[in-house]
C-alpha cells in the first residue's frame, strides 16, 4: 500500500520527467547499481530504483537482474505478479529493436516473439513423440464447427480452454508443455453458449458455435495475436475472464468458501493439482494472487460425478485482516466480478498410474490442493489400497472441513485422516507438535513392502522443506516439492520449482521430479 501511495503521489519515479525513450543494450547495462537500477521485462525497461525498499524479496533479489533482461528470472520467481500495473510509473521505455539478421543466418534455438520457429516446433514435438496440430472449420445454416486436430491421444476436456469475448474467439489447447492457440475476430456474431467435444482416442476437438443469423460465412474471421501457433506454455502469458461471485460462506473463523461462476461464453475446467490466478483492482492497481480450486464439498464429490459443463469454481481462502488482497476479496458483494486466469501447473495425472499408497501432508490452507486429489484418487485409481492425510493446524478451530473429512474416513475404509495441532487446548486428545520424523514414522508405513507410493506435501516453506526431508530419513521414499513463495497452493507432491530443486541438490537432498 505504501508503494501504491508513492506511485499515486505524482513524483517522477523514472528520472526522465515523463519522457519515454528507446533503450539500447549498451544503455541498459550502465544502470546496474542500487542507486541507479534499470531492468528489462518482456521488452520494456523499468527504473526500479525507487521500488528497491518496497520489494518483498529484498534489494539483492532485484539486483540479480540489474542492467539486464530479467524476464526469465521474473518468470522463475513470480510470473503471476502484474508488473505492468505495479511498475507503470517506473516505465523508462522499450528496448531498441536490433537490426534484422541476414537471410542466411540460422540459429536453431532462437525464439521469436514468444513463438518457436516452425522448424524448431516440429523438431521439438518430434522428439517428444508429437505431431504439429492443425485446424479446419465447416458450417451449416445454424452453426459453425471448428475442428482441431491435435494428433495426441491424451487430450481431454481439461486440455481445452475456450473464450468468446465481444467479437474475439480464443481457443487454447494444452499439449504437453505447449499451447496451440486459435485466436480470431469472428466475421459474424454468435450466441454466447457453445459446445465442446473431444474424441480422445484420436485427439480431435470439435467446438460448435451457434450463429445469430442463418447467413453463410465466407471466412471464419480475422486472425488475432498468436493465431494458429504453437507456443511454449511459459510464454503464453496469463489470459483472464471475469467471473461473477455467486456465494461466500464461512468454513472456519478465518477461512471462507467462495463460489465464482464462469461466463456462459467460457469453457474452462481446472485440471487436478493445478491452480489459477485471481485478479482484483485495488486503489487503481491490479493485484494478482494464485489459488487452487476445490470442490464445493468433500462428500458431494463422491455422490455423483462432476458435471462436465460445470460453470462454477470454488476456492477455500483464508482472510488475512492485515493483508492487501484477501480483505478486498472478502468485501466483494454477491454479483461482483473477479478476474480468473487460465490454469497453470505441472501436475501429471500419470503419477497416479498403478498407485497403491497415497500419503498427503498438509498444513493450514495447504489442504486445498488435496481436495481434488482425494476425489480423483478414491474414484479413479483401481489399484489404490490406502490414502492417508496428516493435517497440521494451530488449533481445533483452524481445521478446515473436519467433519467432512471424518465422515469420508467412515464412508471409505481406504481413507484415514489424522489431525495434528501445534497449539492445542488441554482438552485435545489427538496428536500435537510440528512435522517431525517421530510423527511421520508410523504414518508413512506402506500397505505392502513393494507397493507404489506417492507423497504429496503442501504448506508454508519451513513445513514443506522439513516434510520433504523426513520421508527419506524414514523409508528412503522420494518426494517432490515446490517453493510456496512462487506458488502458495500448488500441489507439492508433483511440481518442482527449478530454483528450489537446485537449492535442494546443493544441500544434498534427493528430490525426485
Amino acid at each position: 500500500m505504501d508503494w501504491i501511495r508513492l506511485t499515486k503521489s505524482g513524483k517522477d519515479l523514472t528520472g526522465l520527467k515523463g519522457r519515454l525513450i528507446e533503450v539500447t543494450e549498451e544503455e541498459l547495462k550502465k544502470h546496474n547499481t542500487k542507486d541507479d537500477c534499470w531492468i528489462c521485462i518482456r521488452g520494456f525497461v523499468y527504473n526500479v530504483t525507487p521500488y528497491m525498499e518496497y520489494h518483498p524479496g529484498g534489494e539483492d533479489e532485484l539486483m540479480r537482474a540489474a542492467g539486464s533482461d530479467g524476464t526469465d528470472l521474473f518468470d522463475q520467481v513470480h510470473r503471476w505478479v502484474n508488473y505492468e500495473s505495479m511498475l507503470k510509473e517506473c516505465l523508462v521505455g522499450r528496448m531498441a529493436v536490433k537490426p534484422a539478421l541476414p537471410k542466411d543466418y540460422h540459429e536453431e534455438k532462437k525464439v521469436l516473439n514468444g513463438m518457436l520457429p516452425k522448424s524448431q516446433v516440429a523438431d521439438t514435438l518430434a522428439k517428444e513423440g508429437c505431431s504439429s496440430p492443425s485446424y479446419d472449420w465447416f458450417q451449416t445454416d445454424s452453426s459453425v464447427t471448428i475442428v482441431i486436430y491435435t494428433k495426441q491421444k491424451d487430450i481431454n476436456l481439461d486440455s481445452v480452454i475456450v473464450d468468446h469475448q465481444d467479437d474475439s474467439f480464443r481457443a487454447e489447447i494444452l499439449i504437453k508443455d505447449y499451447s496451440y492457440i486459435i485466436h480470431v475476430e469472428l466475421s459474424h456474431e454468435i450466441e454466447e453458449d457453445f459446445s465442446v467435444r473431444v474424441v480422445e482416442n484420436v485427439g480431435k476437438i470439435e467446438i460448435v458455435l451457434k450463429k445469430k443469423e442463418n447467413a453463410s460465412w465466407k471466412r471464419l474471421g480475422h486472425p488475432l495475436e498468436n493465431h494458429n501457433s504453437l507456443i511454449p506454455r511459459k510464454d503464453t502469458g496469463l489470459y483472464y475472464r471475469k467471473c461473477r461471485l455467486i456465494s461466500k460462506e464461512g468454513v472456519t473463523h478465518d477461512t471462507k468458501l467462495f463460489c465464482l461462476m464462469l461466463p456462459p461464453s467460457t469453457h474452462l475446467q481446472v485440471p487436478v493439482g493445478q491452480h489459477v490466478y485471481l485478479k482484483l483492482t485495488i486503489t487503481g492497481t491490479e493485484i494478482v494472487k494464485p489459488y487452487t480450486p476445490v470442490s464445493d464439498s468433500l462428500l458431494s464429490e463422491f455422490k455423483e460425478p462432476v458435471l462436465l459443463n460445470n460453470k462454477y469454481i470454488y476456492f477455500l481462502i483464508k482472510i488475512y485482516p492485515a493483508g492487501l488482497f484477501t480483505p478486498e476479496l472478502d468485501q466483494l458483494q454477491i454479483g461482483d466480478f473477479v478476474s480468473v486466469s487460465n490454469p497453470e501447473g505441472s501436475f501429471k495425472i500419470s503419477q497416479f498410474q498403478e498407485l497403491e499408497d497415497l500419503f498427503l501432508l498438509a498444513a493450514g490452507t495447504g489442504f486445498t490442493p488435496m481436495v481434488k486429489i482425494l476425489n480423483y484418487a478414491l474414484t479413479n485409481i483401481p489399484s489404490l489400497r490406502k490414502v492417508k492425510l496428516m493435517f497440521f493446524n494451530k488449533t481445533e478451530d483452524d481445521i478446515i472441513w473436519r467433519s467432512q473429512l471424518e465422515k469420508l474416513a467412515f464412508k471409505d475404509k481406504r481413507f484415514d485422516v489424522e489431525f495434528v495441532l501445534s497449539a492445542p487446548t488441554s482438552e485435545w486428545n489427538g496428536k500435537w507438535g510440528h512435522i517431525s520424523p517421530a510423527l511421520l514414522s508410523e504414518f508413512l508405513k506402506r500397505s505392502s513392502d513393494k507397493s507404489k507410493v506417492l507423497i504429496c506435501i503442501c504448506g508454508p516453506t519451513p513445513f514443506t522443506e522439513q516434510g520433504i526431508r523426513i520421508p527419506q530419513l524414514i523409508n528412503e521414499e522420494r518426494v517432490t516439492g515446490v517453493s510456496p513463495t512462487s506458488v502458495p497452493h500448488e500441489l507439492m507432491g508433483v511440481y518442482v520449482d527449478p530454483q528450489w530443486l537446485l537449492a535442494s541438490k546443493k544441500r544434498g537432498n534427493q528430490v525426485a521430479a
